[in-house]
């Protein structure tokens, strides 16, 4: 993430969705999203804390969205289409297929966005993406890690440079998980993701202050019988 570029260079058609899922024209600012202490941890504790998250199964994830930032109010739908272990492919569109867009995600890159202008913001936001999709992409090797658990919450913090993101896991009959990644100190994006009974999503929020903007996400159907042609992750022109 450190070398990556400012987030929310351009809000385009509502096809940042496809970035990450966010929130709204009256978003208040956030309070951190973790206020207690934590202690510093073993990279390979947090790999294994991570890796649970990680899809066990090509997914389809399907999804109605709603987009809102200063400029622009609109939803529409979309699939998410999850591969193990790290391969994601995000289609969304519009009322009466306006506005679509795709984009391909293999860890924490984008190999592909059609239309490319819309996803420019993207790249710096892909583990918050991830994280929308009840996925902790695990720290890599450059990362510091810490961890506190207040049972039944589970907090990890992975620091890469100026570029810190704490997630927060909720166990129990209510579970979620809460992503938050700021920059020199400054909240870039903030998550909030219900999970059912599998690991897949039901619903997820991602707000970003600064813009400010938010995408809401509903998933309206989970194929975990899904079968991925290799066409799939090529470009669709």
């Amino acid at each position: 993430m450190s070398a990556q570029q400012v987030l929310l260079d351009r809000l385009r058609t509502g096809a940042y969705i496809a970035a990450s899922v966010l929130a709204a024209s009256c978003v208040p600012r956030p309070t951190p999203l973790v206020t207690v202490a934590l202690v510093p941890a073993e990279r390979a504790e947090a790999l294994a804390w991570a890796r649970q998250s990680q899809p066990r199964r090509d997914t389809a994830i399907r999804f109605r969205f709603s987009y809102k930032d200063r400029r622009r109010d609109w939803g529409g739908r979309g699939t998410a289409r999850v591969a193990p272990p790290d391969s994601l492919r995000f289609d969304y569109a519009g009322p009466l297929g306006l506005g679509s867009g795709a984009a391909v995600v293999v860890g924490d890159s984008a190999l592909w966005a059609e239309p490319e202008e819309n996803f420019r913001s993207l790249v710096p936001a892909i583990r918050m993406l991830w994280a929308a999709l009840g996925v902790v992409r695990p720290p890599d090797s450059t990362n510091l890690v810490a961890v506190a658990r207040v049972p039944p919450r589970t907090i990890w913090r992975f620091v890469s440079g100026s570029d810190t993101l704490d997630y927060l896991a909720t166990d129990g009959p209510r579970r979620s998980l809460e992503a938050e990644w700021r920059r020199a100190g400054k909240i870039l994006a903030r998550s909030r993701t219900t999970l059912g009974e599998g690991p897949e999503p039901t619903a997820a929020r991602v707000d970003f202050p600064e813009a400010p903007a938010r995408f809401e996400l509903t998933v309206v159907g989970v194929d975990t019988a899904a079968v991925f042609a290799p066409t799939l992750w090529q470009h669709r022109h």
